[in-house]
């Protein structure tokens, strides 16, 4: 009857922290960088690709609060001065599709050659997780 007292809780503990553990293995990273650009300027921004921390993409592949993203790149160059800017955000669960995506659209701009496009380093702005 000590036995199974003992073992019995043991197993139960051993099940339920694994099960943690799975839940978080599922979860996927997910990786951003942002674009800004502006209709009355000829500087094109990108930042880094950045590891988003706590996002998860949605079962439909999309990233949930991705507007708030936007707006913290907005709200950057609004600080900095620079106002009417679009600010974009591209992400992917995948660090070789987004590498390959910030190549493709970087190429985009590249070819303008009337356009100066500059990268935004980890250092000048990073995204920080929205408030819920």
């Amino acid at each position: 009857m000590k036995f199974v007292k003992i073992v019995l809780p043991a197993i139960i503990a051993l099940c339920v922290l694994s099960s943690f553990t799975i839940l978080k293995k599922n979860q996927k990273s997910v990786y951003a960088f942002g674009v800004s650009a502006s209709f009355v300027d000829t500087v094109v921004y990108f930042t880094d690709i950045q590891l988003l921390d706590s996002a998860q993409l949605t079962a439909d592949g999309f990233l949930p609060k991705r507007e708030a993203y936007s707006n913290q790149l907005k709200n950057y160059f609004e600080s900095k001065g620079e106002s009417n800017r679009t600010c974009m955000i591209y992400f992917s669960e995948s660090s070789q599709k987004i590498n390959k995506e910030l190549k493709n659209v970087a190429d985009k701009y590249k070819k303008n050659k009337s356009l100066i496009v500059k990268k935004l380093e980890k250092s000048e702005f990073h995204f920080k997780k929205p408030q819920e």
